[in-house]
């Protein structure tokens, strides 16, 4: 998984392995923002199956999927909010973090 620190409140990376989740918890991220839509390639966990082991380790979890064509002002805001308002420091992800890092960007 390839992370990139973008400032004290927001991390952008790559699909976390689904056992790498409850890590995060321990690496100090407070709320992971899944921007990765469901089905997008075969094996990617589902947003279902992040969530729940995310629930498991105590962290916020917020599903923005978005494509690179089709990101919309309201998936802007909706990235927005979700960073402003967590408790602690964010893990955003999509596949390989570049949708994460644009949405912060915009």
């Amino acid at each position: 998984m390839t992370a990139v620190k973008i400032g004290d409140r927001l991390t952008v990376a790559s699909q976390p392995r689904q056992e790498a989740l409850a890590t995060l918890a321990a690496a100090g991220f407070a709320t992971i923002i899944n921007n990765r839509p469901d089905g997008e390639e075969p094996g990617q966990p589902s947003s279902a199956a992040e969530k729940a082991a995310l629930e498991q380790a105590n962290l916020a979890y917020r599903f923005i999927p978005v494509t690179a064509a089709a990101i919309t002002e309201a998936d802007i805001r909706s990235f927005q909010e979700a960073v402003s308002g967590a408790k602690g420091p964010v893990y955003a992800h999509c596949r390989s973090g570049t949708r994460s890092l644009t949405l912060h960007v915009l």
